[in-house]
């Protein structure tokens, strides 16, 4: 809810200034007056909440149905009823606005006007949607303003995210109701990773990369804070996991912090990779947790840079020889307090 409150405002406000604005390019310059002028703006405040409406609904869980289809079937079936939904609030709005029916000259030139424009619109935001979900609006931001065609090292923060018994579950599930509980799970975990500032880096096989960027402010480093919350989030909808799969999915995590290259690479399929041994320290973690039955292990790098919560247990299992590195590090297990409580 709160991610949607500040584009609801800045939308508002560019209907706000879109209505005054068409008011003032379309309009007789006689009916220039300050109410006009507010009416006007009033119904393009009105038009644009009513699109940003439809558009929260077809982002919703509630629209399953739709996403199931071609891209293409999805982007106008959005684009339909987002035009219809905008033409009925800018006649009910005219209405309400002005005091008077629909006039002849209104819907001969305005209408069809308005109607145009709103499919048009909203097949280009729905197209500029769907390409920001496929690569993500930070790293299409970086692509487009050529941030990374030639590498950059940056600090980051890494967590490899691993579905446990992965294997054994597409045995006994088969590949494609194994492929319909990860697709499940990713969606159910991807508001708690931008709630908690991160960004999904990929998703390998039953394994995410999520990744945030190190700053100088400790308020935005809520990385170990963030798979708590997955788990959480997993938990709080285990009645439907168990209903439509049978079982519970749990993780395991590996976080840790560091320098890392990052740089765009390819050519027939470009895409922002991540280079150095953050990332390898990262990914050993996460599969070093199998060998020593811990959810979550992370680094003493990762450590410093994060304040554990109060409910957590942070315990030091001393220098680690991880897979295909030669220097030990100091690695830490993190558990909830209250788990370690029952599970004794």
């Amino acid at each position: 809810m709160r991610r949607s409150l500040a584009p609801t405002i800045v939308l508002a406000g560019i209907g706000l200034l879109a209505g005054s604005l068409y008011r003032y390019v379309v309009d007789d310059p006689s009916e220039a007056t300050l109410a006009n002028y507010l009416r006007s703006g009033l119904h393009g405040t009105g038009v644009a909440l009513s699109g940003w409406v439809v558009h929260l609904y077809f982002t919703s869980r509630s629209s399953a149905w739709v996403t199931k289809w071609p891209l293409v079937g999805e982007l106008l079936v959005k684009s339909v009823v987002m035009a219809v939904v905008v033409t009925a609030v800018a006649i009910g709005l005219q209405v309400a606005l002005y005091g008077r029916w629909i006039d002849t000259n209104w819907l001969a030139a305005g209408l069809p006007r308005i109607v145009g424009l709103a499919f048009v619109m909203s097949m280009l935001i729905s197209s500029a949607y769907e390409l920001i979900r496929l690569i993500g609006g930070r790293v299409l931001l970086s692509v487009v303003l050529g941030r990374y065609r030639r590498p950059v090292r940056e600090q980051r923060a890494l967590l490899f995210l691993d579905l446990v018994g992965s294997t054994s579950l597409a045995e006994s599930m088969g590949e494609l109701r194994i492929q319909e509980l990860l697709t499940r799970v990713f969606f159910d975990i991807d508001e708690i990773i931008l709630a908690h500032g991160g960004e999904v880096h990929a998703y390998v096989g039953d394994e995410v990369i999520v990744t945030w960027r190190v700053t100088a402010r400790p308020s935005s480093r809520r990385y170990i804070g963030c798979f708590f919350a997955i788990q959480d989030r997993i938990a709080a909808r285990g009645d439907l996991y168990l209903r439509e799969f049978g079982l519970l999915p749990r993780f395991r995590g590996g976080m840790h912090a560091g320098s890392v290259a990052i740089s765009e690479c390819g050519d027939s399929r470009r895409q922002v990779a991540y280079f150095g041994d953050t990332v390898n320290v990262a990914a050993r973690l996460q599969e070093h947790c199998k060998e020593v039955d811990r959810p979550l292990l992370v680094s003493a790098d990762l450590l410093r840079l994060a304040s554990p919560a109060a409910d957590l247990v942070v315990e030091a299992l001393g220098p680690t020889p991880l897979r295909g590195r030669r220097a030990p590090i100091d690695v830490y297990a993190v558990e909830r307090r209250v788990a370690q409580a029952d599970a004794r």
